[in-house]
């Protein structure tokens, strides 16, 4: 089984008014910069089954643009357990109906480094989860550990069996 998690893009600082932090879109600028990270990270992300995201809409923005860059075809849905507020731990039931698929898990800073030191079995990711990053992880399906097999962040260079 395979993990990515991602980080959603920059957001735009002002919140809409009447709205609260939810409704927080992502930037043009982020928007144009998330189309050319995903585009060169998909072929690195072929056979995903499922794209998860926090119902955020700024990761539901980030979410759609890279389904859009690999070409996703399968389903795209929002779920709670990847809100900013909820416990790394409530992914666990996620991924155990999703054993045995490859799927993206989008979301927010510290949850994404935290869940992915969380499947490492580490105290902290040891490197930055910053806006648009990706971390893929591959899981055996009888549990233990994660191997961290790919580590892309924007504008860095895409690191690979790690």
């Amino acid at each position: 089984m395979k993990v990515f998690l991602v980080r959603h893009g920059d957001a735009d600082a002002d919140i809409p008014e009447g709205l609260g932090d939810e409704a927080r879109a992502l930037t043009a600028k982020a928007r144009l910069l998330m189309i050319q990270h995903f585009a060169n990270l998909a072929p690195r992300l072929q056979g995903v089954d499922l794209v998860l995201t926090s119902p955020l809409v700024r990761c539901v923005q980030t979410a759609q643009i890279l389904s859009i860059a690999i070409q996703h075809e399968g389903p795209l849905r929002a779920h709670r357990s990847l809100l900013p507020d909820m416990p790394v731990g409530a992914i666990e039931t996620v991924l155990a109906e999703h054993e045995g698929e490859n799927i993206v898990l989008v979301g927010h800073q510290p949850s994404m480094g935290a869940m992915a030191a969380y499947l490492l079995g580490m105290q902290s990711f040891p490197k930055p989860v910053n806006p648009g990053t990706a971390i893929g992880l591959e899981r055996a399906e009888k549990g233990g550990p994660a191997r961290l097999f790919l580590y892309g962040a924007p504008g860095q260079p895409i690191l690979e069996s790690i």
